[in-house]
């Protein structure tokens, strides 16, 4: 027998930053600033542990699989969308939608740079992927997007973007539904730290899919628990298609009290918010506008690596961008974090 590994696996995949471990371990910190994966520091509220807590002692049995008690409570709290679907994490949404709608050769285009996942997840479904670059304020460049999306059997597009930030008008989202003959997958991962809102363009166009997260703005980051807004006529095909009890009893729970913590979630926005206007008044880098809760800086003439590393022997894990392609490679991300953490990350930047 001769073992074969397909080429999209062996070269490259999804980077992660350096663990905080690691850099405790390596230069003496006993507590790292965690500034790199756009988490957020506060750990859920009371009643979103106990909630999970109370699901425990029934791990031994198989949850709901079709997580109604969660949909359930999107709807009552998010978005009285008729469909809501769920996966392991917006990763676990986003290899359904291409599992359920594409076929090998398929076409795929992606608005970039942006969240590698897309790309590596078409390709594992043999997808013709292209990637279409931004504008050079990393803002969507509609002609040429639409170009290529016209005729695409999916396209995807972030925004708030990651890892730029960049948030993109719903008029040119609408714009963009109203001419293409595929289906848009629409990453909103990070928009409840922007004033958009696309929710509406649901109710009048069927070729759009909206995904969302609890990693971000909820806090459960550690229980992976991704969820979208779907046409109606994917609702059956998605659950086909989907794995079979895809959150677990625990992440259900959680998942489903924390939607209704709404003091929770305006007070880490107004955080973000705060902290990101600090950040654009006293880094002294290029600092890109972001609807999102982390900020992309240019440290040229310094390369990301550089700079991220240069940050964690000052005890501040941040994420080079040189991974991403079409960003260049004097790019770091910065997440808001906890005070301390972003009053450490302030103080080691300009030391840069």
């Amino acid at each position: 027998m001769k073992p074969r590994v397909r080429s999209e696996f062996i070269k490259s995949g999804y980077v992660f930053a350096k663990s905080p471990a690691e850099i405790a371990k390596e230069y003496g910190f006993l507590e790292v600033a965690m500034l790199g994966s756009n988490e957020n520091p506060s750990p859920p509220s009371d009643k979103v542990l106990r909630a999970a807590a109370g699901e425990l002692s029934g791990v031994n049995r198989y949850p709901d699989p079709k997580a109604a008690e969660f949909h359930a409570a999107l709807r009552k709290y998010i978005c009285d969308a008729p469909v809501v679907t769920s996966g392991l994490g917006m990763d676990g949404v986003i290899e359904t939608v291409i599992r359920t709608l594409i076929e090998p050769g398929d076409k795929v285009v992606i608005s970039t740079p942006t969240f590698s996942m897309y790309g590596l997840a078409a390709k594992a479904a043999s997808a013709c992927v292209v990637n279409v670059s931004r504008n050079p304020d990393f803002t969507v460049d509609i002609a040429s997007f639409l170009h290529e999306a016209k005729d695409a059997a999916l396209s995807f597009l972030c925004t708030p973007n990651n890892p730029t930030g960049t948030v993109t008008p719903v008029k040119d989202i609408e714009y963009i539904l109203d001419k293409i003959d595929g289906v848009l997958f629409l990453d909103c991962a990070y928009v409840e730290f922007s004033d958009t809102d696309y929710l509406p363009l649901l109710s009048s166009h069927d070729n759009l899919i909206i995904g969302r997260t609890m990693s971000k703005v909820y806090g459960l980051a550690g229980l992976r628990i991704g969820y979208a807004f779907v046409p109606a006529w994917l609702e059956a095909p998605y659950a086909v298609a989907a794995t079979p009890f895809t959150l677990n009893r625990v992440s259900e729970a959680a998942a489903s009290a924390a939607v209704s913590e709404s003091s929770y979630r305006e007070s880490f926005i107004a955080h973000v918010r705060k902290w990101r206007d600090i950040f654009m008044t006293e880094i002294p880098f290029p600092v890109y506008l972001s609807g999102a809760n982390f900020i992309l800086i240019d440290t040229a003439p310094r390369s990301g690596d550089g700079s991220a590393e240069f940050l964690a022997k000052n005890g501040v894990l941040v994420r080079s961008c040189t991974s991403f392609p079409g960003l260049g490679d004097t790019f770091i991300r910065v997440s808001i974090g906890a005070d301390w953490e972003n009053e450490r990350f302030l103080t080691a930047v300009k030391k840069l």
